[in-house]
C-alpha cells in the first residue's frame, strides 16, 4: 500500500514539476511573441500532438504561433538557451508522425506565416512564407496564367512540403518539391538565419558553393526551420485531356505505362488503382467503373494537339489489353473521370468504419513495378490485411492504404511487419523506402538498410554540426 502511495506521490510531484516548468516556459514565450500567440490548453496541445497517421501522438508543453521569421529566430534562440525541443508544425497533414513531441517542448506552428511575398510572373517564380498552403498559392496566382502544380493530395503548407520533399500526382511531368525549390530561408538551431541559394538568389541554375537548398529540402525540421521558400511556377496548359483505362490485368497496365512514357507524350499524371481500390471508390463515390486494374491519365497540351495525344494513348493502351478507354477535355467531365482517384483515401477508410489508414510509400524503377505490386498483394493475403493500392506509376511510386484499427495492438504489429517487408523488397529491387512521405518516426530503421552505416554516419555528422544539442524535432529521421 505504501509503495502505491509513494508511486502516486512521485507521479504527482513530477506532474507538478512539469506543469510549473511549462507555465514558466509559456510566460517567457509570451514576452517574445505576445499573449495571443502562445497556447497551453490541453485541446490545442492535443491538436498539435499528431498528424494524420496512426502513429501515437505526444503533446508538446506549449504551442507557439509564429508570425514572422524574426519570431521564429527569437523562439529558437530562447529554446536553445534552455535546451528545449522545438517541433515545427505546418498543417498537420503528414503521415509519418513527423510533428509528434515525444520529449515535450515547444510546437512551433507556422500557419500564421501565410503571406505570398512576391510573384515574378516573367521569371516564373514566387516567394512565400512557410505557412502558405498549396491551394492558397494557386488561388492567389490564378489570374497570371501560372500554377504551382505539385499536388500531394492534401492542402498542405508549402513549408511542410519543402521539409518532406513532397510530390504527388503530377511529379511525372513537373517534378517533386526538390526540383521546384529555388531558395529557402531557414532558421538554424542557434537562431541564426540563412538563405540557402544566396541572399537574393532566384536564378534558374547555380554552381555556387554547396547545394544547401537540397540539404534542407526533405530534412523534416531536424536541421533547421524553413520560414520562406522561393518556388518555380509553371504555365497553366491551354488544354487538358483526362482518361480512364481499365485493363485485363496488372501487367498490362504497367506495360502500357512504360510504353506511354517512352512514346514522348506530354503525360502530366498517370495513376494506378488496383481492382480493390476501384471497388471501394465505386461504393464510396457512387460510380460504375469496371472493377479491374485501372489507369487514370492526364495530358497537358494545346487545343490543336490534345485530342491527337488522347488517340495515341488510347491505341497504346488497347495494345496491352485495355478493356475500354474513356477520355474527356471538358472541365466537368474531366472532374467526373478523376473522381475515383481524388477520393481514394476516403474510399479506402470507408471500407472499415472507425478505422485509420496507414499508407506505404515505396518507390521503385518502373521495370520493377509489376513484381513489387504482386509482392504487396501476396503479403496482404499472407497477413490477412485489408489494403487497396494506388500508385503514381509514371515514376514508380505507389501506396498500399492498409486499413487498421488503431486500438488493436495485434493489427498494428501486422501493419508494421507488412510495411517492413514491402520496404525491404523495394530496396532489393533498387528502390527507396519512401518516395514522398518522408521518414518521420515510422521508417528510421529502414533508413539504415537503405543508406548503410557510412551513409547514416554522414547524416549524423551533419545533424551534429547543425544541431549539436538535438533540439530540432528530436526523435525523427535518425
Amino acid at each position: 500500500m505504501n509503495i502505491i502511495k509513494s508511486t502516486k506521490v512521485l507521479f504527482l510531484y513530477k506532474f507538478m514539476q512539469r506543469y510549473a516548468s511549462s507555465q514558466a516556459l509559456a510566460a517567457d514565450l509570451k514576452n517574445i511573441v505576445g499573449n495571443d500567440n502562445v497556447a497551453t490548453s490541453t485541446a490545442v496541445r492535443e491538436q498539435h500532438s499528431h498528424d494524420e497517421s496512426y502513429h501515437p501522438g505526444h503533446k508538446p508543453d506549449v504551442v507557439v504561433f509564429a508570425q514572422s521569421t524574426d519570431h521564429v529566430s527569437k523562439i529558437v534562440k530562447y529554446c536553445a538557451s534552455k535546451r528545449v525541443p522545438v517541433i515545427p508544425f505546418g498543417s498537420g497533414t503528414g503521415v509519418e508522425g513527423g510533428v509528434t513531441a515525444p520529449q515535450g517542448g515547444v510546437c512551433l506552428d507556422l500557419s500564421r506565416m501565410d503571406k505570398v511575398l512576391s510573384i515574378n510572373a516573367e521569371d516564373f517564380d514566387c516567394t512565400v512564407q512557410a505557412g502558405v498552403t498549396r491551394n492558397a498559392l494557386n488561388t492567389y496566382i490564378r489570374d497570371t496564367g501560372l500554377q504551382f502544380p505539385i499536388d500531394p493530395g492534401a492542402n498542405a503548407s508549402l513549408g511542410g512540403m519543402c521539409a518532406t520533399s513532397a510530390s504527388g500526382t503530377m511529379a511525372v511531368r513537373y517534378g517533386t518539391m526538390r526540383e521546384n525549390v529555388m531558395n529557402l530561408e531557414v532558421v538554424l538551431a542557434d537562431g541564426s538565419i540563412i538563405k540557402t541559394a544566396g541572399l537574393k538568389g532566384r536564378s534558374r541554375k547555380t554552381s555556387s558553393g554547396y547545394n544547401l537548398t537540397n540539404l534542407f529540402v526533405g530534412q523534416e525540421g531536424t536541421l533547421g526551420i524553413i520560414t520562406e521558400a522561393t518556388l518555380k511556377l509553371h504555365a497553366i496548359p491551354e488544354a487538358v485531356l483526362a482518361a480512364v483505362a481499365p485493363f485485363k490485368d496488372l501487367q498490362g497496365a504497367v506495360n502500357a505505362t512504360v510504353a506511354i512514357m517512352q512514346s514522348g507524350l506530354p503525360v502530366a499524371r498517370i495513376e494506378f488503382l488496383d481492382e480493390n481500390m476501384v471497388d471501394a471508390c465505386n461504393r464510396f463515390s457512387k460510380l460504375n467503373l469496371d472493377i479491374a486494374p485501372t489507369l487514370f491519365l492526364e495530358f497537358h497540351g494545346s487545343n490543336s494537339n490534345i485530342e491527337a495525344q488522347g488517340q495515341i494513348a488510347e491505341e497504346t493502351c488497347k495494345s496491352y489489353e485495355c478493356l475500354q478507354f474513356a477520355f474527356a477535355t471538358d472541365v466537368d467531365k474531366r472532374a467526373e473521370l478523376w473522381k475515383a482517384r481524388h477520393n481514394a483515401w476516403y474510399a479506402a477508410q470507408a471500407l472499415k468504419p472507425g478505422s485509420k489508414g496507414y499508407s506505404t510509400d515505396v518507390c521503385v524503377p518502373i521495370s520493377a513495378l509489376s513484381g513489387i505490386v504482386t509482392f504487396a498483394k501476396d503479403e496482404l493475403k499472407r497477413l490477412n490485411l485489408l489494403g487497396p493500392i494506388v500508385g503514381h506509376v509514371g515514376d514508380g511510386n505507389f501506396h498500399v492504404f492498409v486499413i487498421v484499427d488503431p486500438t488493436n495492438p495485434k493489427e498494428i504489429e501486422l501493419v508494421h511487419q507488412y510495411s517492413m517487408a514491402l520496404a525491404k523488397e523495394a530496396l532489393r529491387v533498387s528502390g527507396t523506402v519512401t518516395g514522398e512521405h518522408g521518414i518521420g518516426v515510422g521508417k528510421k530503421k529502414l533508413l539504415i538498410d537503405e543508406f548503410g552505416a557510412a551513409g547514416i554516419n554522414t547524416m549524423k555528422a551533419i545533424k551534429q554540426a547543425l544541431d549539436p544539442m538535438n533540439i530540432l524535432n528530436p526523435g525523427k529521421v535518425l
